[in-house]
């Protein structure tokens, strides 16, 4: 420890008395909101206008098609999953690279969570052989309570799906990583 620092002689630093020798960040990173993308201050970009400009553009286009998904039964979830995947390469190092995971993992998260919704549902509905059409009354009022599990964990995927299209196109049109 430096003595001039020091309150006394046992070499303990005081609270008063900051240490300004020493910065308190590294100034040669810019983080933003995001840790996943770092870039030295003063470094060129790593994407022309021209490209970044067409890459939110496209990520505007796939936010559409998972909000228009709703309105297709799902069906249109693939489209944008895979268009995804074929330009996240092009956004890496980059802060539109953290819409691509964003949209890639809601896609994922969404269908694992909307499947288990759907086996827990059919398996309360009889989808094993005992179900809500049952003879026991206890039978039957279990693999209800079993299928409104199933459809809350159905619709919260939903809802959640909804939300993380919604943040996530709220941030591309403000240019800010999500």
């Amino acid at each position: 420890m430096d003595p001039k620092h020091s309150d006394n002689n046992s070499g303990k630093p005081t609270l008063d008395k900051p240490n300004i020798d020493r910065p308190v960040f590294d100034s040669t990173t810019e983080f933003g909101h995001s840790n996943l993308v770092r870039q030295p201050i003063g470094a060129p970009d790593i994407l022309s206008h021209e490209q970044q400009e067409s890459l939110i553009r496209y990520n505007h286009i796939t936010y559409l098609l998972y909000a228009l998904s709703f309105f297709t039964a799902g069906l249109m979830w693939i489209v944008p999953i895979v268009m995804n995947y074929a330009r996240r390469q092009q956004a890496d190092g980059t802060w539109l690279a953290t819409h691509f995971d964003w949209q890639i993992k809601t896609f994922w998260y969404s269908i694992i969570l909307g499947i288990l919704g759907i086996i827990i549902g059919v398996i309360g509905l009889g989808g094993l052989g005992i179900g809500v059409f049952a003879d026991s009354s206890n039978v039957a009022l279990g693999s209800t309570a079993l299928t409104v599990v199933g459809g809350i964990i159905f619709l919260f995927s939903i809802i959640w799906h909804i939300y993380r299209i919604v943040k996530g196109w709220i941030a591309l049109s403000d240019k800010r990583p999500i």
